[in-house]
């Protein structure tokens, strides 16, 4: 970690901000890297200071050192600096400021046109490509890379967001980034520093007893659980003066209504229009 990282907190304290004081699950053995990754926060506010030198290829070595189905690869990165791109990305994404003001934003593609060029190179036809397990692998390699590079980030003092939005409009995303046939942003990545305003805190997520299973799924006590991870998000919306109070809200608000998928719906019919074939 570097000095404009936050010191070290220790493992009680960092569990606690995860969880919230009601729902700690019990400590194990720790080190930097799990403090590195338990103080992941989404960061919509950045100051204009670059990168350092290098730090772009350190983090794509990063995302390339993640697990990827059978080695086939089926991801791609775009670094975004220019100003009017960003301009433009933000707009497709309703608009959303940090991606304007981040100094460098990553889409991720779910790239199976590399392989296709293999195969109209060596002239076989790769039987597997239309079918939507591949589809599903090309996005999983994408999310897993994605996710290296953000705790490699953080490890150097950036902080991140994730941008689903560019999923909002993935024809307008890809014509504006010049994508082949066969690829797709599954989403965007803010990287920079963080202001004073915009360093947040951690967001508290769901007991573990609710997520983790033992020997067979088990929901019994789910309704319970909630009602506490509710009081805990109720807190913290509140210090943060958000408008759904309580994460049972947030998903009512988040999954009730078509129109909260923001043009998400089409995205069978854009998927078709850039190339790909799922079965």
């Amino acid at each position: 970690m570097d000095s404009l990282t936050p010191p070290p907190v220790d493992t009680t304290e960092a569990l606690t901000r995860r969880y919230g004081a009601d729902a700690i699950p019990p400590a194990g053995p720790w080190n930097e890297t799990i403090a590195v990754m338990l103080d992941h926060r989404s960061v919509r506010n950045y100051k204009p200071d670059p990168l350092p030198p290098g730090a772009l290829e350190t983090l794509i070595a990063a995302a390339q050192s993640a697990a990827t189905s059978s080695n086939m690869q089926w991801w791609s990165a775009v670094a975004i600096t220019d100003p009017e791109k960003k301009k433009a990305l933000a707009e497709i994404a309703g608009g959303q400021k940090h991606i304007e003001q981040c100094p460098l934003f990553i889409a991720w593609v779910a790239d199976m046109s590399r392989n296709q060029r293999i195969s109209d190179a060596e002239k076989t036809a790769f039987e597997t490509m239309p079918w939507l397990e591949t589809f599903m692998v090309a996005c999983i390699d994408a999310a897993l890379a994605a996710q290296n590079a953000v705790v490699a980030a953080q490890s150097i003092g950036l902080r991140t967001v994730y941008i689903g939005a560019m999923r909002n409009d993935p024809i307008r995303v890809a014509t504006l980034l010049g994508l082949p046939q066969q690829s797709f942003v599954v989403f965007g990545l803010c990287l920079g520093y963080a202001t004073e305003k915009g360093e947040g805190e951690v967001k508290p997520r769901l007991p573990q007893s609710t997520v983790l299973h033992h020997e067979r799924y088990d929901a019994t006590n789910e309704a319970a659980q909630r009602k506490v991870y509710d009081a805990e998000m109720s807190r913290f919306s509140a210090r943060h003066e958000l408008q759904a109070a309580t994460w049972t809200q947030r998903v009512l608000n988040r999954l009730a209504p078509l129109k909260s998928m923001n043009g998400r719906e089409t995205i069978r019919a854009s998927l078709a229009k850039l190339g790909f074939e799922i079965r």
